[in-house]
């Protein structure tokens, strides 16, 4: 994302297409949306514009006190001017603003670190100072000719919320407030705040006297070049018969696993002492089997494991036969212990769930594109179709394809149900793909 940022008004290049993905993973960001949606009087229009923010359709993107404006283009290439309007704070209200952030220490550090605390906004709004928009809040403006929200105001929306995603500055600008000026207010009462004369004698030592011997000792040696492949794991064979009730090469094959386990955690300590980006450290990621039964433990041992012999034994202790096996395997790979239960275990959808998704179903598709469903506890299956959709307990959609008489996983998690059917009839190239979408 690159700006331009002058005193009241940032600029940012159009963004790629968000194929398969959310539009916001913040609060705030989904907090925009909700506005959106609860102010728009026609839910098609909001659709619309999510489809053509989804392709790529919005292009640089202006944001200024009390507005935000780009070039939206249809799917035929007609180019159109939308605005959204906000109405901006008064002096009054971003005086209370400033009194609000100074009071609580974190506060002032949360947006340094481009957060958005809910504390912050929660005791803004106690003092009648509303910082995310509400229902009607978002004015929509566009050379269309539509008064209400068109799909071009609403495709503005959706990316103006993954901007909010990566900077609630931009917000708080469309308020009326620039970043630099804002925060030059905020460390000025800071400041005042904290500064009440002489400060009190410390309890304690003083910090200089209690790192003076620290300061003496060398300093720690780097740390050691992450090895490229794990080590070998301890042998096994020895010239003496095993105890009864001993098995040389499972043990060797959990040893390999360990060694193997042990490998990744230490790249990801590695790594995340190099100042990078924090990788995955979820079980799964490192390869840990955590509070996983024997029958999905046996699949976890799997992932990897290419000795005929030692896979038969993991699926017979597993209770599958080698072809299960298999497409459990792929299930765990595609997504974890997760994927291996959506893969195994069908549950009825209910109450709240069952409205989510039924709300979901209808808002993937437009009415004449909607496919035809049948649905079977957490399972709908495309009518006339080998393709099917499973939904897990997090009300994310995983793709399936029926391959060789069963239905089999065929890609990751996805939180937009036409998303995953796509996947499933093998649109998107996304086939394989491992992890879950963020909204």
């Amino acid at each position: 994302m690159t700006e331009h940022d002058t005193a009241v008004e940032r600029t940012f290049e159009a963004l790629p297409p968000a194929h398969g993905r959310g539009f916001a993973e913040t609060w705030w960001g989904l907090a925009w949306l909700k506005a959106l949606e609860e102010t728009a009087l026609d839910g098609r229009q909001v659709r619309a514009g999510r489809r053509l923010a989804r392709a790529g359709g919005v292009g640089a993107v202006s944001v200024r006190p009390g507005r935000v404006t780009a070039v939206v283009r249809d799917r035929d290439g007609t180019a159109h001017r939308a605005d959204v309007l906000l109405e901006r704070l008064s002096d009054e209200q971003w005086s209370g603003f400033l009194d609000v952030a100074v009071e609580r220490s974190g506060h002032l550090a949360a947006l340094l670190d481009r957060e958005l605390p809910p504390h912050l906004v929660e005791d803004a709004a106690a003092a009648g100072i509303e910082l995310l928009p509400g229902i009607g809040d978002l004015e929509p403006e566009c050379d269309c000719g539509v008064w209400d929200h068109c799909g071009h105001t609403a495709a503005l929306c959706h990316l103006v919320a993954r901007l909010l995603d990566r900077d609630p500055f931009v917000l708080l600008l469309m308020r009326g407030r620039d970043e630099r000026s804002l925060l030059g207010e905020l460390r000025a009462r800071d400041t005042a705040a904290t500064d009440t004369g002489d400060p009190p004698a410390p309890d304690g030592v003083d910090a200089a006297d209690a790192y003076a011997a620290g300061r003496a000792l060398p300093a720690l040696p780097p740390l050691p070049a992450m090895p490229g492949t794990p080590g070998p794991p301890p042998s096994l064979s020895t010239g003496t018969a095993p105890a009864p009730g001993v098995d040389p090469d499972a043990l060797e094959s959990l040893a390999a696993q360990a060694v193997a386990a042990a490998h990744r955690c230490l790249a990801v300590a590695l790594e995340g002492s190099s100042g990078e980006e924090a990788p995955d450290r979820s079980p799964r990621a490192v390869g840990l089997g955590l509070h996983l039964t024997a029958a999905q433990d046996a699949v976890r041992l799997a992932v990897g494991v290419t000795d005929a012999a030692a896979l038969r034994r993991l699926a017979e202790g597993s209770g599958r036969g080698g072809e299960e096996l298999a497409r459990a395997v792929r299930a765990w790979r595609l997504g974890g212990a997760t994927g291996l239960s959506v893969l195994e275990e069908e549950w009825t959808v209910e109450g709240e769930a069952r409205a989510r998704a039924r709300a979901a179903l209808e808002a993937a598709w437009e009415e004449d594109e909607r496919p035809a469903l049948r649905a079977r506890g957490n399972r709908w299956t495309v009518v006339g179709a080998d393709r099917q959709l499973r939904l897990d307990r997090d009300g994310l959609w995983w793709p399936y394809r029926r391959e060789e008489g069963h239905w089999t996983p065929v890609g990751g998690p996805a939180r937009d149900p036409a998303t995953a059917l796509a996947v499933a009839e093998g649109d998107t190239g996304q086939e394989g793909r491992e992890g879950p979408e963020k909204a």
